[in-house]
């Protein structure tokens, strides 16, 4: 997390709750969530943005099955106010700060032998079925919780510029997940899974984001690793962030670089990740499964350039651990490039 100068991060339970939301046309409060079965070859991962000021959540639900097909869905339910995540079919309850929370979904999902189609999404949703779902998980947290809002030095709130900031406060957490996901009538047991969490509030739109690269893995309730490497437009050095968990306690992450291979679309298809910490120096590997690339266009903006996230269900390993974990990758593209491709020469 980059903090200011003379800032610092606070950290309390009731950030787990919503806030009251900021006079900033462009509040969001997001709660995300992933999960795996690496024995059963399932994933998925969900996440709901409120979005007050502007009188509706975004939803999203993936659902990586392990014959290959992906479920998906996106929508912008109507909402009155910030007071819980619950929107879309998709409702988040937190059980006990930190500690533990419960997720369900009940609702369509598109169901597509091919993700990459999600490309175009119109078409993609005129090509594919949709199909029911029900998602019910129980995610305990196995860390401690990572993160916290930005502060000045004597706790008051900093001032931010709504027209470039992505949040006030973030945290995030590995987590131990159990459950269940039924599609179009088959049910998928998670017994003893692994996962992640990340919530964040304060003003954002997507596109301030220039380009990031964001490798949250669980291997297990003693051993995760979060790499984020973030690019900067003026510039300047990446910013480098993230922690190792080891036995409950964080290592913290001082350097680390990313390198992927590409298909001919600029999407991932594996990528080797080293990562330090004053402890130690990890080496991860990944194998992507399967991707699905979203899209966000600025309204009104040129239709040439978009921010593009792609959401890949990963095979990764570290030494003799392996582990299912998601490659999410943020850019700008412009005429058709992935800025950090384009940067090729600065971007890890």
């Amino acid at each position: 997390m980059y903090m200011p100068p003379d800032s610092r991060l606070r950290l309390d339970p009731s950030d787990e709750y919503t806030h009251t939301p900021e006079a900033a046309g462009n509040y969001n409060e997001s709660m995300y969530f992933n999960a795996f079965d690496a024995g059963a070859g399932l994933g998925l991962w969900l996440r709901l943005g409120n979005r007050p000021n502007e009188g509706h959540a975004e939803m999203s639900c993936c659902v990586y099955l392990p014959d290959g097909r992906v479920g998906f869905m996106h929508a912008r339910p109507a909402i009155a106010d910030n007071r819980a995540m619950d929107a879309g079919g998709l409702r988040i309850e937190v059980l006990e700060p930190f500690q533990r929370l419960r997720v369900r979904y009940e609702g369509d999902l598109l169901l597509m032998d091919d993700p990459l189609a999600m490309a175009d999404p119109s078409s993609a949703f005129k090509r594919y079925p949709k199909r029911p779902a029900s998602i019910a998980l129980e995610f305990e947290g196995v860390s401690p919780m990572h993160g916290g809002e930005i502060v000045a030095l004597d706790g008051s709130p900093i001032a931010l510029d709504p027209e470039h900031a992505v949040y006030r406060g973030h945290t995030e957490q590995n987590m131990a997940v159990h459950g269940h996901v039924t599609i179009a009538g088959v049910r998928h047991a998670i017994a003893n899974g692994t996962g992640y969490r990340d919530k964040s509030w304060g003003p954002r739109h997507w596109h301030s984001f220039y380009w990031y690269k964001w490798l949250p893995v669980t291997f297990s309730r003693d051993f995760g690793v979060l790499l984020s490497i973030k690019g900067r437009p003026d510039g300047g050095p990446h910013r480098i962030s993230g922690n190792v968990l080891r036995n409950g306690v964080y290592e913290e992450v001082i350097d680390g670089r990313i390198d992927t291979d590409y298909d001919g679309q600029f999407m991932p298809r594996a990528l080797t990740a080293e990562v330090v910490t004053r402890e130690g120096r990890y080496t991860l590997s990944a194998r992507v499964l399967a991707t699905v690339p979203l899209r966000h266009k600025r309204v009104g903006g040129d239709a040439r350039n978009y921010t593009r996230i792609t959401e890949s269900m990963s095979e990764y390993r570290c030494g003799d651990l392996r582990a299912l974990g998601m490659t999410e990758y943020c850019d700008i593209v412009r005429d058709g490039v992935p800025i950090s491709i384009a940067l090729e020469g600065a971007a890890p």
